[in-house]
């Protein structure tokens, strides 16, 4: 059974160790660059919820929540103000083609609607144009593009 387990001092080193296929890398940041991001959101009076992703006791991937935007995001998409996004999403190469993706982002979801840092209308997110197999796991949920760009990366939401 897939679950989430809050990035700490006894899985970091782990998920540190995750990575995705050579082909995937212009589509993820490596979980190096989102932990430090997390980092930074938070003590910018930010929100951000890394995760390890589990089937039972096995590290399989990372998936990362945020909320709102934090003190330093100046370029940040309209969507952000007041609203969760999805903001990482990753399955070690080792894990890939088992249906955790699709799992992860409802588990992501479940967390979010759980409202941790309050209500919010929607939750959003954001891929590479060319990243198809990513448009079409958070079209499955009910994501669709709004013609917005956060840098080269295309807006989807979801009204929660």
């Amino acid at each position: 059974m897939l679950r989430l387990e809050k990035v700490n001092g006894n899985n970091v080193w782990d998920i540190l160790k995750l990575t995705v296929n050579d082909s995937q890398k212009e589509f993820v940041a490596s979980n190096e660059i989102s932990i430090i991001e997390a980092y930074t959101a938070i003590t910018a009076h930010g929100y951000a919820y890394p995760f390890g992703i589990y089937d039972s006791d096995e590290l399989v991937g990372f998936l990362m929540i945020g909320f709102d935007k934090d003190d330093y995001w100046n370029d940040a998409p309209e969507i952000a103000t007041s609203n969760y996004n999805l903001w990482r999403l990753m399955i070690d190469k080792e894990h890939q083609h088992k249906g955790y993706g699709k799992q992860a982002v409802k588990l992501g979801l479940d967390f979010i609607k759980t409202y941790p840092c309050g209500p919010a209308e929607y939750c959003w997110l954001s891929y590479e144009p060319e990243n198809q197999v990513a448009k079409d796991l958070y079209a499955s949920y009910g994501f669709v593009e709004t013609g917005d760009m956060d840098g080269e990366e295309i807006i989807a939401v979801l009204k929660l």
